[in-house]
């Protein structure tokens, strides 16, 4: 069941200022009370972030490059990410990004790879890899050793994965075009799964303003199935001891603290899974149909955290 709200003066103000269908503000003012008007006008100016690769490159150096260059960089509380302050001309067409010193990548979508905690003699999959940010940051932090399987259900996509694989100097990825959601019917056992599932994307409504009324409440049923189905496949494929981390660029609760919680209750009884705690964000929304573990999942806000919105949940399998 997807929920809903009564349209309100202030949803439907709101709606019209910023042009979002008002199914979306008025859920929002449900969800995050008087922060809804604070994230919707954060999520017009939210920063442009880059994450250095250090396969490539040291981060003084880069930074020494892009200065040069007439850029202003400033470093994050998260590892390896810096915010542009100041853009020369675009980030995302100078020499040094084309040699793969770094990846233009939002500073929420750096957190799941360092949750994940990768060790160098991992096997690792990515379970939705295309166009390979998170992929590429999870090799940099195995430092190009053990194993990554870079799963893409789309041919489409490969392309950009498999050039950002090349760029970013990775050397321990394979590609495989395949579904995840039967992954675990191949009899692969990981030690780490990285499931960034496909969703709605209102956290990013920053990078396509497309999003504030292309999306619906079918939208969120249809996401929420199968972010449900990819993360049966994925406990199944993961070993015990394992981690799994599960995230997604969207603000609704059931594509994320929902989803989650119907997953434990799932292998409630058959598998022991325990929800981990993660040094970044806020707590998770916990509601009617969440359970209480997911209050050690976090969520990352455009007026908080100067970000996209991003939900990312820890979960090892015992």
């Amino acid at each position: 069941m997807i929920l809903d709200f009564p349209s309100s003066p202030l949803s439907r103000k709101l709606a019209e200022k910023y042009g979002y269908d008002e199914f979306i503000v008025r859920r929002w003012i449900n969800f995050f009370g008087d922060e809804a008007v604070e994230i919707i006008e954060a999520m017009e100016k939210v920063p442009k972030y880059i994450r250095i690769n250090t396969l490539k490159i040291e981060e003084n150096e880069l930074i020494e490059r892009l200065e040069k260059r007439g850029f202003i960089l400033e470093k994050t509380e998260v590892d390896y990410c810096y915010k542009v302050l100041k853009e020369a001309y675009s980030i995302g067409a100078t020499p040094e990004y084309l040699m793969g010193y770094y990846y233009v990548m939002d500073k929420s979508s750096c957190i799941p790879p360092l949750a994940l905690e990768p060790e160098k003699t991992d096997v690792v999959i990515d379970f939705a890899s295309s166009p390979g940010g998170k992929t590429t940051f999870i090799a940099q932090l195995m430092e190009n050793k053990g194993v990554i399987l870079a799963i893409e259900v789309q041919k489409e996509r490969i392309p950009a994965l498999k050039d950002n694989i090349h760029r970013m100097g990775v050397m321990n990825t394979v590609i495989v075009n395949a579904d995840s959601t039967k992954i675990h019917s191949a009899g692969i056992k990981a030690d780490r799964i990285l499931l960034d599932a496909p969703c709605t994307g209102e956290g990013i409504i920053h990078k396509d303003p497309t999003r504030k009324h292309s999306r619906g409440e079918k939208d969120i049923a249809f996401c929420s199935g199968l972010q449900f189905s990819l993360l049966i496949s994925a406990i199944k494929t993961l070993r015990r001891g394992g981690v799994l981390v599960y995230s997604t660029c969207s603000m609704t609760p059931e594509e994320n603290e929902i989803v989650v919680s119907k997953v434990l209750d799932y292998f409630d009884g058959r598998v022991e899974l325990r929800l981990e705690t993660i040094p970044y964000g806020d707590k998770a929304l916990i509601m009617d149909g969440v359970r209480d573990e997911l209050k050690n999942a976090r969520r990352l806000y455009p007026h908080k955290h100067q970000c996209s919105g991003f939900f990312v949940a820890k979960i090892r399998k015992l």
